[in-house]
C-alpha cells in the first residue's frame, strides 16, 4: 500500500506558491462571522489573534518556519507560528496600508483573490495580516518587506484561551538574520515533505492536573508530529498549530492525517504554569 511519503512529490507542483494561492484564495473563510462574535463576547474576555503560517524556499525544497516558545510565556516549549492578540489602534494603521496596495506584501493575484470575496472579508484579511506581520516583527526581527503573502486559511478556536486564531500564510521572499525576543527560544524549520511521512505522525499522551484546576490527574492523547532536528534533538508540534497545519494540507493537497494511534507514543506532563505568561488583549477594532 502506498504511504502518504510516496505519493507526494513536489514535481506536479512546480509553482508550489502559486498552488497554495490558488487554492487558499477559493476556500470558504469564516472571518466576519467569528470576527462579529469576538467583538460581541469581548466584555466576557473573547480575544481575537494573528498567526504567519511561513513557508520557505531553499532551492527546491520548501520548509515551514515555527518558532519553539521560550520558558518565559504561556504554552513553554510547543512549537507555533509566529504572532499574537490582535492591538486596536496599531493594526488598524497598519491594514490601511495593507489594504491600499502601498506594500509589496500583498500583491499580484493573492491581492487579487481577496478582493474578489467582497470589501468586508478584505478588510478583515488585511487586518489580521497587519497584526500577524506587526508580531512576527517584534518576535523574530522579520522585516514585513521580506514576506509576501499567498492566502488566509479558515480560524481555529481554543477553548483554554477564549481565543480565536486567524491563520494566514506567506512566503519568505528573501534570507533574514533572526533576532528572537524573549518569547521565542528559536526558529524550528520542518521540510514540508515531512508532513506527507506516515512515520512522521505519533500519539502524544498529554498529563495534566493544575492545568485543568481539577486535583484529579487527566491523561489524554493528541495527534502530534515529530520533527528530527539535524543535531538528533525532536521537536514535537501538536495543538492548535497542528490542526492549523493540517488544514493547510487538505486545503492545498488533499491530504488526510494517518492513522496517528499507530504511531510512537510520546508522553508529556503539563506544568502548573503551562497556561501562565503575559496575555494583552488589546481593544478590538469595528471590522471597517
Amino acid at each position: 500500500m502506498e504511504t502518504p511519503a510516496i505519493r507526494f512529490s513536489p514535481h506536479p507542483f512546480p509553482d508550489l506558491t502559486a498552488r497554495i494561492t490558488e487554492t487558499l484564495g477559493v476556500t470558504p473563510i469564516d472571518y466576519p462571522e467569528r470576527y462579529a462574535a469576538i467583538r460581541a463576547g469581548r466584555k466576557e474576555g473573547a480575544q481575537a489573534a494573528g498567526v504567519l503560517l511561513l513557508i520557505r524556499m531553499e532551492g527546491h525544497t520548501p520548509f515551514l518556519q515555527l518558532i519553539k516558545r521560550s520558558a518565559m510565556v504561556a504554552q513553554p516549549g510547543d512549537l507555533s507560528c509566529p504572532g499574537g492578540m490582535l492591538h486596536g489602534a496599531t493594526d488598524v494603521a497598519f491594514r490601511s496600508l495593507l489594504c491600499s496596495g502601498a506594500m509589496p506584501v500583498i500583491q499580484g493575484r493573492p491581492r487579487e483573490l481577496s478582493r474578489l470575496r467582497g470589501p468586508l472579508e478584505y478588510r478583515l484579511i488585511c487586518l489580521f495580516l497587519a497584526n500577524a506581520l506587526r508580531e512576527t516583527w517584534e518576535e523574530l526581527g522579520l522585516n514585513p518587506m521580506r514576506i509576501r503573502f499567498l492566502g488566509p486559511l479558515p480560524t481555529y478556536s481554543l477553548i483554554l484561551f477564549r481565543r480565536t486564531i486567524f491563520p494566514l500564510m506567506g512566503m519568505v521572499s528573501a534570507p533574514w538574520t533572526f533576532r528572537p525576543n524573549r518569547e521565542v527560544a528559536r526558529v524550528v524549520e520542518i521540510p514540508l515533505a515531512s508532513f506527507f511521512a506516515e512515520e512522521s505522525y505519533g500519539r502524544y499522551i498529554v498529563t495534566y492536573t493544575e492545568v485543568s484546576g481539577s486535583k484529579e490527574e487527566v491523561c489524554q492523547d493528541f495527534p502530534c508530529m515529530i520533527h528530527r532536528e539535524p543535531d538528533g534533538t525532536e521537536e514535537i508540534l501538536w495543538g492548535a498549530t497542528f490542526y492549523i497545519i493540517m488544514r493547510m494540507l487538505k486545503i492545498v493537497f488533499d491530504f488526510d492525517l494517518p492513522d496517528w494511534r499507530k504511531g510512537r507514543p510520546i508522553e508529556r506532563s503539563l506544568r502548573a504554569d503551562y497556561l501562565t505568561g503575559q496575555r494583552m488583549a488589546g481593544r478590538i477594532p469595528p471590522a471597517d
